[in-house]
């Protein structure tokens, strides 16, 4: 381990301890990561004030507000309180000298340590053999010193399961990271259970506050943190995997991020940026990876380690899978999920921002599953759907016209309705108007191949109002790899 690892290592250690949501622990992860990226001359007082404590940018006056200096000084007492009641033999310690924000990382030895180096040297000598006796009985047993750091991904991916030795092979996993409640059953049947088949770092709740761009909140109301690894035993064959991330930042306090994601030893993201993803500090990111296999041992093996900034994770989902092909993703734009007549589930409404959904569903014409296409979102409003990256996918929308038409609420017809649709940079339909195609609750349908998803691996699709709402009752996104 090089000394900028042990120094990693003791940071996030450090912040747990303080407490990562508490202003200590804050701002050292702040003052942390600015070290690291060796951005230490943007530690001014002004800054801090602004990106840790929420500090206007125009009316913070330092001379009247001491917040930096009162916190800064707060952190000095603790990191002082923490060392002094360290009780490993040896390790790093954090001090944050007076009069710098840079924080100083010092090895240190314990009192024990140092004093042997005051025994007299006839005590060394009749001690030797002892001492080389030990050392050879801990390398032949296999033994290891306590507290080491667990290996890094490409050792971890030929070790066993650390977390769950011995647990049974499974088929499925949804689990919400850093969790421990009870069981939740989302609004598409899904059982998502507490954090399991972990090992290392910490848990952080997050606080109160709207998660654009999902139905699903309670997923993104804890987080594990700090480099941390999941060893989940599966049976053989190919899965899906998705990560699913949200921002800690607030709105208006954007930071650079990015921290790496390993998948059996290989990088699998690497200087991932949440916002960046996600196209917001506020909104939930989700990222998805077809033909994802366990090692030879049977254990699907993940490591998070630092990057610019530590990594973070609110749950996980490992699923059955296509060798070489995205699962169909179908959505539709109710509350809860819907099996068609095909046997397909369609799941509830999910990924969108803006726009509102229909309080009441309607019988509709034009399909074997007249219940399927029978409400809508309607507005300006897009969905951002996540995908594989490396797949060319094919777009089916499904519309009704369930307002305007003469024996409707909204009256008139042809030229009531008018939008746009766009997706990843092009133009899918221009001047659509659903009552003119299909006249009143008639289910038109459009489908639009060979679309490419964005870098991020998305399917953004942009609905935009030319004349009154736009509007959509069904989102199918069908892989075309063979």
């Amino acid at each position: 381990m090089t000394s900028r690892d042990a120094e990693r290592l003791e940071l996030e250690r450090a912040i747990e301890l303080l407490g990562r949501s508490t202003r200590p622990g804050r701002l050292l992860e702040y003052l942390g990561s600015k070290y690291f990226s060796q951005q230490e001359a943007q530690l001014t007082e002004f800054d801090i004030a602004r990106e840790v404590f929420g500090r206007s940018v125009q009316n913070f006056d330092p001379a009247a507000d001491a917040v930096v200096r009162v916190e800064a000084h707060r952190l000095r007492k603790k990191l002082r309180d923490l060392y002094e009641n360290d009780t490993r033999a040896h390790g790093v310690h954090i001090s944050l000298p007076a009069g710098t924000y840079v924080p100083k990382f010092t090895v240190v030895e314990s009192p024990a340590t140092q004093a042997t180096r005051r025994i007299p040297a006839w005590v060394w000598g009749a001690g030797a053999l002892l001492v080389v006796g030990a050392v050879a009985a801990v390398l032949y047993f296999g033994g290891s010193p306590q507290g080491l750091p667990r290996k890094p991904p490409a050792a971890a991916a030929a070790s066993t399961a650390v977390a769950n030795p011995g647990a049974a092979a499974i088929r499925e996993l949804h689990v919400m990271a850093g969790y421990s409640g009870s069981e939740v059953i989302d609004n598409s049947g899904v059982r998502w259970t507490p954090d399991r088949y972990f090992s290392q770092g910490g848990t952080w709740t997050r606080a109160a506050g709207f998660i654009r761009g999902t139905s699903r909140p309670f997923l993104f109301k804890t987080w594990r943190t700090g480099e941390f690894g999941y060893d989940i035993p599966l049976e053989p064959g190919s899965y899906e995997l998705r990560l699913f991330f949200v921002s800690g930042q607030q709105p208006g306090d954007e930071k650079l991020l990015g921290h790496n994601v390993a998948l059996n030893g290989d990088p699998l993201l690497t200087a991932y940026d949440i916002i960046m993803s996600a196209n917001g500090p506020d909104v939930a990111d989700e990222r998805v990876f077809r033909d994802v296999r366990p090692a030879a041992d049977g254990t699907l093996r993940l490591w998070f380690s630092n990057g610019v900034s530590s990594p973070v994770l609110n749950a996980l989902e490992v699923v059955p899978g296509t060798p070489g092909k995205l699962n169909p993703i179908r959505i539709l734009t109710q509350r809860t999920s819907f099996v068609d007549h095909k046997g397909q589930r369609w799941r509830a409404d999910d990924y969108y921002q803006g726009g509102f959904p229909s309080t009441a569903s309607s019988k509709v014409q034009g399909t074997e599953d007249p219940e399927l296409f029978g409400a809508e979102r309607y507005g300006h409003f897009s969905y951002a759907i996540p995908v594989d990256a490396r797949g060319r996918y094919t777009v089916v929308l499904h519309f009704a016209e369930f307002y305007y038409g003469p024996q409707l609420t909204g009256g008139g017809g042809t030229g009531s309705r008018v939008f746009h649709v766009f997706c990843n940079g092009q133009t899918l339909l221009r001047d659509f108007d659903v009552y003119k195609e299909a006249g009143s609750l008639r289910v038109v349908s459009k489908t639009f191949p060979h679309i490419q998803p964005s870098t991020y691996g998305k399917i953004n699709l942009m609905f935009e109002p030319v004349i009154n709402n736009a509007t959509v009752s069904g989102i199918e996104v069908i892989d075309e790899s063979n």
